[in-house]
């Protein structure tokens, strides 16, 4: 790290922040600002369970402040996004995997300062167990969360980084950091698995339960979908060491959770994929699918596609990044799908044959001023008609960070490498009950059910003599949700060909939501074959015209510079 790197370390919590909380009166803008202004002594700053959520909450708050940074170095290093003419020197080093010294996209300082500020929270939640101030529940709900959050920082930093320290003091001298004596350097590979050592010995690996006090309102949006998922954390951290029985083992685990809110709160993840009457198959058609994005947190088909989401609102800070990272009306317009994510979605088909997915133009993006744009994230900016902001000074907007369709696709691709390839198929095709209806098979009651053990058995069974309702007898895979066509029964029995079709998959589905580069790297890596990704990244630069394309493969053959200076 260069000597004259500083961090943030913020030990106290803003007053006002604690009266606030004291006062059980919530505002984001409070919550979310930890910067200290008017102080209090550190000794004084931990003494009731409101000042425990105040700490946590403000590590959240300032978890926001690396949005961009974590939706570029994701995206655009990638074969999804590209720059536009407008973006800067850095983006650009970014687009071509050619970053020097000083790029603001590829520092890990802002990561490095949450995650100090982590240590600091966590050991003064401790401090208040120690003496009494939190109960045990209290004190594991939090101290986990924080701790995972942490985790989750730390693998984001190794998979850009490669080499990084791992400190988990906390630190009054923030340049104890650099000291390699006392920190040195852990390989992504070591990394992760020190962290899922970590993960699995969390006292507590739940969601919040709602009788928590940092389930709440906050300024008209629910907290409860702003912090991170524990399981779904360690489910990616098993997939990446190729563990993939744990990782199916931790994902049906959340496929099978109760969401936030619905029908007597028994709402689960995997109804997301049913068809039903209602809403609650709510992205059978465009104008629903693009409701993902758009609908208010506070709804049941919100809560039940996304398992962690974070807001912007134009009354607090930071400000809503991504108007001026993505739109070209009233932001900069520096990054724009790419030609490979246009062509991705191009090549799909409806089931009555009609060249198109919908979760490409109009959805994902727009011709806006006969420009492509990335829409995702501007639904609470832009009208989606016009695609012209609603009002240029109100920035408010969403982080998506994960949700169903992720989970499922992870649990499909960690299914497929456990040998279990037909449920893999089934989930990202048409279903469990049109891959498991035997015709051939004389009991009907061993019709349309795997008969395989935990984690991979599923019923979707439907029958009135004897009554059963399988839990899974609804169940629609990703691309029936969607309408598209489907794949051939050939991939049943295709391990390799099916983990492509997954991966495949995932840019039409999750195209811009932070997945990308973790994808391509975690199948290069493990097939040891460095051209999935860098063909994927020299296709997207050669549809660009950018002279670099063939000079950005070469680079990328090698896996030592799949990774970000550590400066």
């Amino acid at each position: 790290m260069q000597n004259n790197m500083k961090f943030k370390i913020s030990p106290v919590i803003k007053t006002a922040a604690l009266a606030v909380l004291l006062s059980g009166s919530f505002s984001c803008k409070n919550m979310y600002d930890v910067e200290p202004q008017n102080q209090v002594e550190y000794k004084n700053v931990y003494q009731n369970i409101y000042d425990a959520n105040a700490a946590v909450m403000g590590i959240y708050g300032k978890l926001l402040g690396l949005a961009q940074q974590y939706e570029i170095m994701n995206e655009l290093r990638a074969d999804l996004m590209e720059v536009t003419p407008n973006a800067g020197a850095e983006l650009q080093q970014i687009n071509t995997h050619n970053v020097q010294a000083g790029n603001s996209f590829a520092d890990p300082q802002p990561f490095y300062a949450v995650i100090l500020n982590c240590n600091d929270v966590m050991k003064n939640l401790k401090i208040m167990y120690d003496t009494q101030k939190l109960t045990a529940n209290d004190f594991n709900q939090r101290w986990s969360d924080v701790a995972a959050l942490r985790s989750w920082l730390y693998f984001q930093l190794g998979l850009h980084f490669g080499e990084v320290p791992y400190v988990t003091e906390s630190l009054t001298n923030a340049a104890d950091v650099r000291d390699a004596s006392k920190y040195p350097r852990l390989t992504l590979d070591a990394l992760v698995k020190t962290l899922i050592t970590f993960m699995e010995a969390l006292p507590f690996k739940d969601p919040y339960p709602a009788a928590n006090s940092l389930v709440t309102q906050i300024d008209g949006y629910p907290s409860k979908i702003f912090f991170i998922n524990k399981n779904c954390l360690l489910g990616d951290l098993y997939l990446w060491n190729n563990d993939y029985h744990n990782a199916a083992v931790v994902y049906k685990r959340v496929l099978e959770t109760s969401t936030p809110v619905g029908p007597s709160d028994s709402y689960n993840y995997f109804n997301t994929y049913t068809l039903n009457s209602g809403t609650d198959n709510d992205a059978v058609t465009v104008s629903n699918w693009q409701a993902l994005f758009s609908r208010s947190p506070q709804d049941r088909e919100y809560q039940t596609e996304w398992i962690w989401s974070m807001v912007f609102d134009k009354a607090f800070t930071p400000e809503n990044p991504f108007v001026n990272l993505f739109a070209n009306s009233g932001g900069s317009y520096l990054v724009k799908p790419s030609q490979t994510a246009i062509d991705n979605w191009n090549a799909q088909a409806q089931n009555d044959g009609t060249p198109f997915d919908y979760r490409g133009p109009n959805t994902s993006y727009k011709i806006i001023n006969g420009q492509p744009v990335i829409v995702k994230f501007l639904y609470n900016y832009l009208n989606t008609s016009t695609g012209l902001p609603i009002n240029l000074l109100e920035k408010s907007g969403k982080w998506f960070l994960y949700r169903t369709a992720t989970l499922h696709l992870r649990y499909a691709e960690a299914a497929n490498r456990d040998g279990q390839t037909k449920i893999a198929w089934a989930l990202v095709n048409a279903g469990i009950k049109s891959a498991y209806d035997d015709l051939n098979q004389p009991d009907p009651t061993l019709r349309r059910i795997t008969l395989q053990p935990t984690p991979y058995d599923f019923d979707a069974r439907k029958l009135d003599a004897p009554s059963i309702r399988g839990k899974y007898h609804r169940n629609l895979g990703i691309r029936a949700r969607v309408g598209t066509t489907l794949l051939p029964v050939t991939f049943q029995q295709d391990m390799l060909g099916m983990e492509n079709k997954i991966i495949d998959e995932a840019a039409l589905e999750l195209a811009f939501e932070g997945n990308r580069w973790q994808d391509l790297m975690r199948i290069a890596n493990r097939r040891n074959d460095p051209a999935f990704l860098a063909d994927k990244v020299y296709n997207k630069l050669l549809k660009d015209g950018n002279p670099a394309a063939a000079t950005v493969r070469a680079k990328l053959m090698n896996k030592a510079n799949w990774f970000l200076p550590f400066k």
